[in-house]
């Protein structure tokens, strides 16, 4: 497959290690990586127009204080995620792009699909490991985000996220697995995807 046509969304919940697969599929094929919470942050501070497409991972902001008081407003009103969401969808249209995402996979029909499964205990200590939490704060804080960020899209779409994945094109259970053997799961899948789409 021609790059200009290629979307790979990968999407997990918090910890999952979306971002980091989602960067190291981009270098691998020469594509673009967008990350859509750096987008979402953003809008809280520019126009939509003016967002850099959500380089930065923002990584451990959304632990912080701020984060968490964003996170508690969207449950209240989804503006932002309504406007990431529109934006994303601009720019899968562009192709070319790796995106790590909660919304695309339901919300797009176009690219391959990837979910990244691990448990809370296994994606805590991911995240106390690189943002100098402790594992049990980092269960609390990561158990909260994941209720209150699947009732936003419920509410908003209506999907089940981390239950519903008939979205996706690979699902990979990552509780055992090392970065780098996720990264071959996910490459091997899409060479086969892309050798198939030829036969």
């Amino acid at each position: 497959m021609d790059n200009k046509d290629r979307v790979i969304i990968v999407s997990g919940l918090a910890g999952s290690g979306k971002s980091t697969l989602a960067q190291q599929i981009a270098k691998k094929f020469g594509m673009k990586c967008v990350h859509a919470s750096g987008i979402l942050r953003e809008l809280l501070d520019k126009d939509v127009d003016d967002i850099s497409e959500g380089a930065g991972k923002n990584t451990g902001w959304w632990e912080s204080k701020e984060g968490r008081e964003f996170l508690e407003n969207r449950t209240k009103d989804g503006k932002f995620d309504r406007m990431l969401d529109k934006k994303l969808l601009e720019i899968i249209e562009q192709g070319n792009v790796v995106l790590d995402s909660w919304t695309m996979p339901w919300l797009s029909k176009k690219g391959f699909k990837i979910w990244l499964d691990a448990s809370v205990e296994i994606r805590a200590k991911r995240v106390s490991g690189r943002d100098n939490n402790s594992i049990k704060e980092m269960e609390e804080s990561i158990r909260e985000r994941d209720e209150k960020t699947a009732k936003i899209y419920k509410e908003l779409y209506s999907f089940n996220l981390g239950k519903d994945l008939t979205p996706f094109d690979l699902v990979l259970i990552t509780n055992k697995m090392k970065k780098h053997e996720v990264f071959e799961k996910a490459v091997e899948a899409l060479k086969k995807a892309d050798s198939d789409s030829f036969n």
